[in-house]
């Protein structure tokens, strides 16, 4: 307990004035601003435990990325003599729990409260924020309303914490937070969370009933003499209707009630946004709240256990109906409607990034096609009628990326395993047209015509519809420019506009849309930007700083006219690819994704289990990853931009630094054997990667290691003693041959090749004992681990690129045995570990006998959701620890719909 006139920094402590599970709560005097503040403090005796100060941290990152006025404010964080705390907003009044004392709340106020409470938890669920801890102690009432406390035990979603067996459960007393490893406070908790299940938002929404209940009641929905009880009772009955309490309460608040507090979080409201705007139904029922009833949207919860895929379908009938009125002769002017979309039940939308598939619209504006993540990790393209409750996936669109629309909506083209193809609705296989290793983009005209972005530094080509060879269209001037990408077709079905732009300078003058025809000629600038452009209903969409703006446009002379009109700044624009996920069609609907609904990166560290251990990095998008010799420190790639830059974290300490600076792009970091340095791959003043190194502290200047002026060379791993140094040489741009070479880092350094065929040989890595070479191997027609041995010292120095080994006649064992990549060897080298084709972390004990391999049996350790074709994860020297770069386990994010986008252009 902290003395009256203790400091933590710049606040003086007045008085204890509450105390909980997680800590103390003390009023203070901000000295600096004159103002009275509430300060929470983390038990000195409890903080040497590392899950109660993760609670404790996570509770400060979640508070501080939320504001609403209905949510306590978070205003600093600090560590003061062995002290964490937090410092927050001073709040007068009492808790809920303070006032129920009294008995049950007027329903006027019940009402109230419970509105402010929902949109509150509506906007943390939309941070993908979960209290896990919604009770009356945690709502404070104020003269300006409601307030939100304590997201102390608040999880990012996906999180699941462990049950505790009924017989450890402490007999019932004050409804405080059981201490241990289950979280939460028993009577609000929902059945899967005592349970030990994983939970969501669901969670919330069950506790936000029982809240509301004892508001409404004075008695809580499930009571018991002990823990065990009231856990009972949670799981097997079924609550008394709050009329048998209150016989004027609506009918229809009752009924809200019983589906907040299903069993089943199948069976419950799927977001609080649906349950804010079933509570707005009540109380807009006036004199007749008494007998309003729920919509018909709350039975189909139990029907189809689908609830925000059927609010969703439900809300665009409204959008259809609106078209409808708006072009229905006669009629006025139909109010712009506004939905939002979630993915199919168990994906999530693939928004950003390099294997993005952004929502689009067809032509005609009645289906939407979008890329979606599955539990297996896989993407696909799926296909949804706005008239209908139901998606269905493609088959034959594993893998796929940026889809576009025939003209006649009858057929989708996009981009999967470095092929252009095509997919036609009414069935059949997937058709490759055209070779496209690194695509950004394409578009499909009425004449049979499409023209799409091969690789990301290149010129755009054209290919007839059927398949054939493909022809350059635009040409790049390397002086101005790295791409042409993203092309869209305008009406005619000649002109086109694309986005042109340099990754050395992506905002200079030069960058943006042109507007250029089949006809081959030099494409002209039509307005200066750095993302794409849609052109739609006369108007050209263009990003302008952070806001997209829509101008009239001429298609068939390529002139602008008129002023730009603001049309949103909740666009999500994608810088990694110069992209956003907007769509829009003739009809006026459009879709897009807001708030980086992007897949995002993290780096964390597992067990062999696959259970989280922690994160070793901030949360950006990563692109691959190196363990230092001694685990204290990590390389990494970071795309924060166009192009990536090497950091260096302190995984100890906590920090990072940055190691390149260089505009080019700066990719694929190696320690060096002594950690001394780091070795990376940069294109930077040369049209191929090359291998530079440096000082892993940050001093000193980028050096120059290898250069191949005909291939991308970039660094894999270096030998145990420091002697001699792996490459990846040949056309990855192309995803064509590429082979494995050796560079000595001694004496006159004169590298050669070691395993050279027509294949795709990928992440090579030294055993520890640099006996061997494991690497993955396109040979098979896929993705499979081999290990060929390795034998120094090197051939004669000044050998040749040709005449050398034969990968497929090298003596050589596969490991893998259903596809996968990126081997690491355990830091003794009896193991083996790889990502197979399902994206499962694999374990293979390796024996070595002299010059021979005894090969274990590959079995699964975990699923993993890494970076595919890039070094996505690093291990433990003992095993037991992986550092992976994993999708953001963000869960499933909505994209929105608008019924006329053209119409606030018209205000």
């Amino acid at each position: 307990m902290l003395n009256p006139g203790t400091k933590l920094g710049a606040y003086e402590v007045v008085a204890q004035i509450g105390a909980g599970g997680m800590g103390e709560v003390y009023r203070a005097r901000d000295t600096r601003l004159d103002r009275i503040v509430a300060i929470k403090v983390l038990p000195a005796h409890l903080a040497n435990q590392p899950e109660l100060r993760e609670r404790f941290e996570r509770e400060a990152r979640t508070i501080a990325s939320l504001n609403h006025p209905h949510i306590c404010t978070l205003y600093d964080i600090g560590r003061q003599d062995g002290i964490d705390f937090l410092v927050m907003e001073y709040l007068e009044g009492e808790t809920l729990a303070q006032r129920l004392e009294k008995g049950p709340l007027p329903l006027e106020q019940v009402m109230q409260f419970a509105m402010e409470v929902a949109d509150a938890l509506d906007k943390a669920h939309r941070k993908g924020i979960t209290h896990r801890d919604l009770k009356p102690g945690n709502i404070m009432l104020t003269k300006a309303g409601t307030k939100l406390l304590d997201f102390g035990l608040a999880k990012l979603r996906q999180e699941a914490a462990p049950a505790v067996p009924f017989s450890q459960l402490p007999t019932a007393g004050n409804p405080l937070t059981v201490q241990g490893t289950m979280l939460g406070t028993v009577q609000y908790m929902a059945p899967e969370q005592v349970e030990g299940a994983e939970v969501d938002a669901r969670a919330d929404i069950f506790a936000f009933g029982g809240v509301v209940y004892e508001m409404a009641t004075g008695k809580k929905p499930f009571e018991g003499k002990s823990q065990a009880s009231v856990i009972a009772a949670i799981l097997t009955q079924q609550p008394r209707s709050i009329i048998e309490f209150q016989p004027l309460a609506p009918p229809a608040l009752d009924r809200l009630l019983k589906t907040c507090l299903a069993k089943d979080p199948d069976d419950r409201f799927q977001s609080a946004h649906d349950l804010t705007l079933q509570l707005e139904l009540i109380r807009d029922g006036g004199s007749q709240i008494g007998t309003a009833t729920l919509p018909a949207a709350v039975p189909l919860v139990r029907r189809r256990k689908r609830l925000a895929w059927v609010v969703g379908t439900i809300m665009l009938f409204f959008v259809l109906g609106g078209i409808y009125l708006l072009f229905r002769p006669g009629s006025t002017p139909a109010p712009v409607i506004r939905a939002e979309i979630m993915p199919p039940e168990g994906t999530r939308f693939e928004l950003t990034g390099d294997e993005a598939g952004p929502p689009v619209l067809s032509p005609d504006g009645t289906n939407l096609a979008f890329v979606a993540v599955g539990p297996d990790g896989l993407s696909r393209i799926w296909v949804r009628s706005l008239d209908n409750f139901a998606a269905r996936a493609l088959a034959g669109t594993e893998g796929a990326t940026f889809p576009f629309w025939s003209p006649d909506g009858r057929s989708i083209g996009f981009f999967a395993t470095a092929k252009l193809k095509r997919v036609d609705l009414a069935g059949g296989p997937a058709l490759a047209l055209s070779d496209a290793p690194g695509a950004r983009g394409g578009t499909w005209s009425a004449k049979g015509v499409i023209v799409f972005a091969p690789e990301f530094q290149a010129g755009l080509s054209q290919v007839s519809a059927s398949g054939g060879t493909p022809q350059p269209l635009t040409k790049l001037d390397p002086a101005q420019y790295s791409t042409h990408r993203w092309p869209q077709f305008l009406p005619d079905g000649e002109h086109f506009i694309y986005l042109a732009a340099n990754h050395k300078s992506p905002q200079s003058p030069q960058t943006g849309i042109f507007y250029a025809a089949l006809d081959g000629k030099p494409g002209r600038l039509v307005v200066k930007t750095f993302s794409n452009a849609l052109f739609a209903s006369g108007y050209l969409l263009y990003l302008r700083d952070k806001t997209f703006l829509a101008q009239r446009f001429d298609a068939s002379t390529g002139q602008l006219s008129g002023e730009p009109r603001p049309l949103s700044e909740e666009i999500n624009f994608d810088l990694s690819t110069w992209k956003s996920p907007l769509s829009v069609s003739n009809t006026g609907l459009m879709v897009y994704g807001s708030g980086g609904g992007g897949v995002g990166m993290e780096l964390l560290w597992f067990d062999r289990a696959g259970k989280p251990l922690g994160p070793a990095g901030a949360a950006v998008n990563y692109n691959s990853v190196s363990l230092s010799p001694d685990e204290k420190r990590v390389a990494v790639e970071e795309d924060q931009g166009p192009n990536g830059d090497i950091w260096v974290y302190d995984v100890e300490r906590g920090t990072r630094t940055r190691l390149t600076f260089d505009p080019a792009d700066d990719a694929n970091p190696i320690w060096s054997a002594d950690g001394a340095r780091v070795f990376f791959a940069s294109d930077r003043g040369s049209a191929h990667y090359r291998v530079y190194q440096k000082q892993a502290s940050g001093g000193g200047e980028d050096q120059l290691v290898y250069a191949d002026d005909m291939n991308d060379v970039w660094p894999q791993g270096v030998t145990k003693d420091g002697r001699y140094l792996l490459l990846n040489v040949g056309g990855y741009r192309a995803f064509s041959a590429v082979d494995v070479w050796i560079l000595p880092l001694s004496g006159a350094q004169k590298p050669y090749p070691v395993l050279v065929d027509a294949f795709l040989k990928d992440n090579p890595e030294f055993s520890p004992d640099g006996k061997w070479i494991a690497y993955s191997s396109t040979e098979s027609g896929r993705g499979e681990v081999y290990v060929t041995p390795f034998e120094a010292p090197a051939p004669a120095p000044g050998a040749a690129h040709n005449g050398l080994t034969n990968s497929r006649s090298a003596r050589k064992w596969e490991v893998s045995t259903a596809g996968g990549n990126q081997p690491r060897f355990r830091g003794d080298g009896k193991e083996l570990f790889y990502i197979s084709a399902d994206n499962s972390v694999m374990a293979v004990d390796v024996n070595s006998k002299g010059s021979t391999l005894e090969l274990g049996t590959p079995h699964a350790l975990f699923k993993a959701s890494p970076r595919p074709l890039v070094k996505s994860f690093e291990v433990s020297r003992d095993g037991k620890r992986f550092l992976m770069i994993s999708l953001a386990t963000t869960g499933a994010k909505p994209v929105s719909l608008v019924s006329d986008w053209t119409a606030q252009l018209k205000k």
